[in-house]
């Protein structure tokens, strides 16, 4: 199985290329910093499954494994990530990642994901698995197959949550009126203004709101 790893913290990525080197019948072929890399270097590389951080400059892990899923749909994604929040979940798996792990996650624990991914399974984290049962019972917007099912009837693999945001980026919304009005941290409509820029291919936010009235999701 060939296996391409993603995440911006150098020391991270070489570690887990000794990890995952070291186990049966795998081989790591490219180091990505961002999820830019990510995507050129499977285009180039072809691997069957990338083990992806989520919080990366230039392209996150979740606008990377959009575009790697839509053009390269016989590579499978594992996320591999700090982050157990369901807004980070939700991102992840929409995007069409088939697996979630934090970075407590063992050896084992990573094999057994790149396995099950190659294998058309999904493997969530304990702790992910908690988090979304957690949200759902509280009655959130954290339901993964309606954050699914949005996501299609979407353009460019934009999510629901992507979509409000972008929609108030077009209103003329600041980040801090954006968190406001959603109920969110600041730090996480950062998070999904960095993902609609990537997603939509714009500079800025004019770039956005004008996206968002030629594709009906200025309203």
């Amino acid at each position: 199985m060939k296996v391409l790893i993603a995440d911006d913290q150098r020391v991270v990525r070489e570690g887990l290329a000794t990890i995952v080197g070291s186990l049966p019948d795998l081989e790591v072929v490219g180091l990505a910093a961002n999820g830019e890399e990510a995507v050129a270097l499977t285009a180039e590389q072809r691997p069957d499954v990338v083990l992806m951080d989520l919080r990366m400059p230039v392209m996150d892990g979740a606008a990377a494994t959009s575009a790697i899923r839509a053009r390269h749909p016989a590579t499978f994604v594992v996320v591999l990530t700090t982050y157990a929040d369901d807004e980070s979940i939700i991102a992840a798996l929409s995007a069409g990642a088939s697996g979630y792990l934090t970075k407590d996650a063992t050896r084992d624990d990573i094999r057994r994901a790149l396995e099950a991914a190659v294998a058309g399974q999904t493997v969530l984290d304990p702790a992910v698995q908690a988090t979304l049962i957690q949200a759902a019972k509280a009655g959130t917007r954290a339901q993964i197959a309606p954050a699914q099912t949005a996501a299609r009837h979407l353009p460019d693999g934009l999510t629901q949550r992507e979509a409000e945001v972008l929609t108030l980026i077009a209103q003329g919304r600041s980040n801090s009126e954006i968190a406001s009005d959603l109920f969110v941290a600041e730090t996480t409509v950062k998070t999904h203004v960095n993902r609609i820029f990537a997603k939509t291919q714009s500079r800025d936010r004019a770039q956005a709101a004008a996206y968002a009235h030629r594709h009906g999701l200025a309203e």
